[in-house]
């Protein structure tokens, strides 16, 4: 699923517009990625975590050339699975499949 097939089944399921949606949808990516940013981490109960972690410079190989390269400390940006979000990916589909 992509973002414009998300907004269109947010909106459906919330029965609002899809330019609605999108604004909401927009906003909501838009502050997590700021959060991020300031170094805080986005939780919300039931679904995950959002949180950056601190990768260390280490030295990695270029594979075409073999050749050592430094690779800088970068952060990134990680995602935790809420319990609810896991037991809602494991439970088995109960309808049946043709």
């Amino acid at each position: 699923m992509n973002k414009a097939e998300l907004i269109s089944a947010a909106a459906e399921k919330a029965g609002v517009s899809k330019k609605e949606t999108e604004a909401v949808v927009n906003a909501l990516l838009d502050t997590v990625k700021a959060t991020l940013k300031d170094g805080e981490k986005v939780q919300v109960v039931g679904f995950g975590s959002f949180d950056v972690k601190r990768r260390e410079a280490h030295t990695g190989r270029n594979p075409r050339t073999k050749e050592a390269i430094k690779i800088p400390a970068s952060k990134v940006p990680t995602f935790r699975a809420g319990k609810a979000l896991k037991d809602a990916v494991n439970t088995k589909n109960t309808k049946k499949k043709k």
